[in-house]
């Protein structure tokens, strides 16, 4: 294989503190990339080189880093000729999806990285099974195989039963007298690896060595054989026949690359056990990018084009996955070449495009059809980057200075244009109100916002027409964190931020008749208006209508325009609490003029009192607004979810299972109870917790409720 394999794009998924950027860290240095391993206690790491993520000392975005691999100890056949691999370290925490779903884009194979503590989160199995949908290739890394709790053979084990018997150790850790890791065992080749102040020397395994890795051995073997192409091989090895060691290793290679088989590698990536292991498993077991198959691709307006090849001589089709930008650069986009050559300064076409989200929540970007050019090409070693003269197709790189092109958007050649299929992103459903602190503020308030935007495919921004709130959309308590800290850094701005209104809604409890009475006099010309009218409450959906029943002339025909309008004014502003009125019928009876003071002020005040003395008279219902809301977790958390749901008043209105041990509730249910549903779901469902909502309907709130919606209106 060495000769055709020259890049590898691998990305690094695991949950939060599995060591996935210090694994990354610990590749750098191995080969070379990094004259000294970083750390992420310190802040020194390359790819957490944001300041707020040496601040939180976790990764909370998307950083790429190259490792050249020209070692035969490394890898055989680098040392004539070199592979890049290019790594793409993405946040474990789940907030941060958006940035994990830019890395799975960018990738050809994925690297688990669980820890031997703490085992394979739920929504790492999620993971898992989004990328098995795809077929891409993945292996995992156990790390902290040095911490007293840490077993690796359980691990495995775990592997196996959550992700299938594709999942075979690779190698068994060898440990020292006192029990801590000294070594790493072959299964294939009997070869001991032993690692002593950071040196790594080789030799065969002793007796007692093969002995009690025989079973892990066998079942590796049989493993592999079933994934060959030979369909003899399995039933030749079961009859007795000696299969040798370059056969497996070819079948390993294959299976790994193709997707059906994934290795399990023990590490302890800070002392550099296993890291060596790491690094061949990328470079021969993973997949060049013309190895793994490519996104569908269409023309901008949808009409369907040759599959895509990657092949640097075929038309240009790149994906900008991740927008960020620089102060001193200006915009920079991440983009992974898929087809064809890019180069600097040459003319691209932006294509954008329905950016898939769940309930209907697409968002066109309009401007994103247009032709520009491309700035400078850079290789990025976490904040740095480095200019190169192309990029080709299999190449993730950094583009300068692309003005209209955002996260998701497709750049093809001007003569050629295409769309590739979109990724799917979450809906953001955690939303927070921010306001400037100063009038002064609210432009370079608007511009930041935009720009989160613009980089961040999960974030929405919107005003509430009912509550005028400027609502900043978000998926988790983390990521609104950093969006905010970012909009204060970046932009310069201070936000104050408040919880969410809803949009409560107030209608007529029942039937009712109302007198207005509006009389002032102050010299000059006076004030005089009667009105008299009866309100009655509609369906729901009806809105508002007004009806002129005014026999013998008592209120004048021009005036009577001046009370609808007064009558429309003073429900818009609320009876009870300061809600909308909705849903009412008000019927003008009739009401008294005077020949000099009337007017039509005058008259559209009285109508507002008249509406205030029914409104005392009927009674004012308070209308909360119920969202329909469809809730997806493990069927060990329904219980939790069904009781949390509950206790948020809503009306369960059905359960169905949905595959692999999921089952989905449909529920009605308040808005004033699902402010912080997206944060409190996590921990019902240990992060297995979807959900998606739409607006149902106005309902009354119960009293006790009611109590509360009128305090903080």
């Amino acid at each position: 294989m060495p000769g055709k394999q020259s890049v590898r794009n691998v990305v690094l998924v695991g949950h939060p503190g599995g060591g996935k950027t210090t694994l990354a860290e610990a590749v750098l240095a191995r080969t070379g990339a990094v004259a000294r391993q970083g750390r992420v206690d310190d802040g020194t790491t390359v790819t957490d080189h944001e300041d707020i993520e040496k601040h939180l000392k976790r990764s909370v975005c998307l950083a790429v880093a190259d490792a050249v691999v020209a070692d035969d100890d490394l890898a055989a056949g680098t040392a004539g000729d070199p592979v890049r691999i290019t790594l793409l370290d993405t946040p474990g925490h789940p907030d941060f999806v958006g940035e994990l779903r830019a890395g799975l884009r960018a990738a050809d194979a994925a690297l688990f990285v669980v820890s031997a503590v703490d085992g394979i989160s739920a929504a790492t199995r999620l993971v898992w099974e989004e990328c098995a949908a795809v077929g891409m290739p993945r292996a995992v890394v156990v790390t902290h195989v040095d911490q007293p709790r840490g077993d690796f053979e359980a691990v495995v084990e775990i592997c196996q039963r959550l992700f299938g018997e594709g999942c075979q150790a690779l190698y068994l850790p060898v440990h020292a007298d006192d029990d801590s890791p000294a070594g790493l065992i072959g299964l294939l080749t009997g070869t001991l690896h032993e690692y002593a102040d950071g040196a790594r020397s080789a030799r065969p395994a002793e007796a007692q060595h093969l002995e009690a890795t025989s079973s892990r051995r066998a079942a590796l073997v049989e493993g592999i054989i079933a994934e060959s192409e030979d369909e003899t091989l399995l039933d030749r090895y079961l009859g007795g026949e000696d299969v040798d060691e370059a056969t497996l290793v070819d079948d390993l290679e294959t299976a790994v690359a193709r997707g059906s088989f994934h290795p399990v590698l023990p590490c302890v990536p800070t002392s550099g056990l296993g890291v060596a292991e790491v690094v061949e498993l990328l470079v021969r077991g993973f997949p060049a990018p013309a190895e793994h198959r490519l996104p569908p691709v269409t023309t901008p307006a949808g009409e369907p084009r040759e599959a895509l090849s990657c092949d640097a001589a075929g038309p240009l089709v790149a994906e900008v996955v991740r927008t960020t930008t620089d102060p001193y650069v200006g915009r920079v986009s991440l983009v992974r070449v898929f087809s064809g050559t890019l180069t600097p300064d040459s003319p691209v076409h932006v294509s954008g495009h329905l950016v898939a989200r769940p309930a209907g929540h697409e968002d066109w970007h309009p401007d994103h059809d247009v032709d520009e050019r491309v700035g400078a090409l850079m290789r990025l070693q976490g904040a740095t980057g480095t200019a190169v003269p192309r990029a080709v197709a299999g190449d993730v790189v950094a583009v300068a200075r692309l003005r209209h092109a955002e996260t998701g958007d497709t750049l093809s050649d001007p003569e050629d244009p295409a769309l590739l299929e979109p990724w799917v992103l979450p809906d953001p459903l955690l939303p927070v109100a921010v306001a400037p602190r100063t009038t002064s503020e609210e432009s370079r308030m608007a511009d930041g916002l935009a720009r989160l935007q613009a980089e961040d495919p999960t974030v929405r921004l919107e005003v509430d027409p009912d509550t005028h709130q400027v609502v900043l959309w978000t998926m988790g308590e983390a990521h609104r964190d950093v969006l905010l800290e970012r909009l204060s850094t970046r932009s310069g701005v201070e936000v104050v931020t408040s919880p969410v209104r809803v949009a409560v809604r107030e209608t007529f409890a029942g039937t009712a008749s109302g007198h207005g009475r509006h009389v002032k006099q102050s010299g000059g010309h006076g004030q005089y208006a009667v009105v008299d009218l009866e309100v009655e409450p509609l369906p729901e959906g009806s809105g508002f209508e007004f009806v002129d029943a005014v026999t013998g002339g008592a209120v004048p025909r021009q005036y009577i325009p001046a009370v609808e309008k007064g009558a429309r004014a003073r429900l818009a502003r609320g009876l009870s609490a300061g809600y909308p009125v909705v849903d009412v019928r008000v019927r003008l009876l009739g009401g008294k003029a005077h020949s000099v003071d009337s007017s039509e002020a005058a008259f559209a005040t009285a109508a507002g009192l008249a509406l205030e003395d029914a409104a005392r008279a009927a009674g004012i219902t308070l209308l909360e607004p119920l969202d329909v809301v469809t809730t997806v977790v493990d069927d060990e958390f329904l219980g939790a979810v069904l009781a949390d749901l509950s206790g948020r008043r809503a009306r369960v209105t059905g359960t169905q299972p949905v595959g692999s041990g999921r089952t989905s509730v449909d529920a009605e249910v308040p808005a004033f109870e699902l402010t912080r549903y997206a944060a409190d779901l996590r921990g019902l469902g240990h992060g297995t917790g979807s959900f998606v909502r739409e607006y149902a309907r106005h309902s009354p709130a119960p009293t006790h409720v009611a109590a509360r919606l009128a305090e903080v209106s």
